[in-house]
């Protein structure tokens, strides 16, 4: 899938030390403002334990996991929009992903300097979303613009979109991001044509020391209460813990460092496992003596679209999916198995893929 996450943050919240355990792309990270000034783009491979359990039933050759593509954005600084720092560039590259995970420094260190003089992650987390806000509010005055010069013929259609547009502006001018905007279904393709930047959905990551990994902090209180009433989730993680379990060689090393801090599993799974919702995307498995292997869908896709991830043939030429649920092939371990219980599937185009489906194609091109 194309679909990205991108990284934001003001300088020196932790932004790039979270890519680089998310990735292990090893982007420089450093104590001082706009360490980042070019976006790093990095390919997180999705953990999924019913990958593992497949491949114990199926005995592959080889085991392929998922993948998502994250983007590490420049630290956003007051007055980007007018161009501050490196504000023009991190809004071009905002607007280039598809969501946004969005790191706030919720630990104190005296030996990391931080932009504003302390740390505040309520009002960090204002700085960005006025920035981004000042510049939606700029793209809506030019699309309302051209909407009141069309509405001059008296065409309803384009007196309702100035109606809507001058909604919109009002909504944003009141800092709320467009995200949490009702539209209405026939102005749905004006909305989405102004690619405003706070309609990303978004993920909200703490970053806190070690101390706070688990329960938070008087800063992760605050803040969370200040998010209460946003339709977005709020991770706690400790990015300097990541970054020394990513250093680790083997899986069971990084395991017993996570048990020893307390944790149940690293937390850049959590993070991954909540990007990859962020972006609306499920799982489905292909599984045979060649590889088991996971693949990326939108929620919603249809059984040839689904076939497309593959091949793009596989999708042209798309006669039927045998599908079998996951707990199915849990419950019966091997294919053969699951046939002979009747619970294989034949469905045909119109069928939505679920996540967790195991699936193979029949095609003809």
């Amino acid at each position: 899938m194309a679909l990205k996450c991108g990284i934001v943050g003001l300088p020196n919240v932790g932004k790039s030390t979270l890519f680089n355990a998310l990735t292990s792309a090893k982007a420089l990270a450093a104590n001082y403002p706009f360490a980042t000034k070019d976006p790093n783009v990095g390919i997180i491979t999705v953990p999924d334990k019913r990958l593992d359990q497949l491949a114990t039933f199926v005995n592959p050759q080889k085991i392929l996991p998922t993948t998502v593509e994250i983007v590490d954005i420049a630290g956003l600084i007051k007055g980007a929009s007018k161009g501050e720092g490196l504000g023009n560039q991190f809004l071009a590259n905002i607007r280039e992903v598809d969501a946004i995970m969005h790191v706030v420094r919720c630990f104190e260190d005296d030996n990391v300097i931080h932009v504003d003089g302390n740390v505040n992650p309520v009002r960090d987390k204002d700085i960005i979303d006025t920035e981004l806000i000042l510049k939606d509010l700029e793209t809506i005055e030019k699309r309302l613009e051209r909407y009141r010069k069309q509405a001059k013929t008296g065409n309803k259609e384009d007196k309702k979109k100035v109606e809507f547009g001058e909604s919109l502006y009002k909504h944003l001018e009141d800092g709320n991001p467009a995200r949490s905007f009702e539209v209405e279904e026939d102005m749905l393709s004006s909305y989405q044509d102004m690619h405003l930047l706070t309609s990303k959905p978004i993920l909200y990551v703490c970053n806190v020391d070690e101390n706070a990994v688990n329960d938070g902090n008087e800063h992760t209180i605050k803040f969370k209460d200040a998010v209460k009433d946003e339709p977005a989730e709020v991770i706690l993680i400790c990015a300097g813990i990541e970054a020394e379990i990513a250093e680790l060689d083997t899986a069971e090393e990084r395991m017993e460092f996570v048990e020893a801090m307390g944790l149940s599993e690293p937390g850049v799974n959590r993070v991954i496992h909540a990007a990859y919702s962020l972006l609306k995307l499920i799982t489905y498995f292909t599984a045979g003596e060649k590889e088991v292997r996971a693949w990326t869908v939108l929620e919603g896709s249809t059984a040839p679209q689904a076939a497309g991830v593959i091949h793009t043939d596989f999708e042209k030429g798309f006669i039927r999916a045998e599908v079998i649920a996951y707990h199915d092939y849990v419950e019966h371990k091997s294919e053969s198995a699951v046939k002979e219980a009747g619970k294989l599937r034949i469905e045909g185009k119109e069928y939505i893929v679920k996540d967790g489906d195991v699936m193979h194609f029949r095609f003809n091109v």
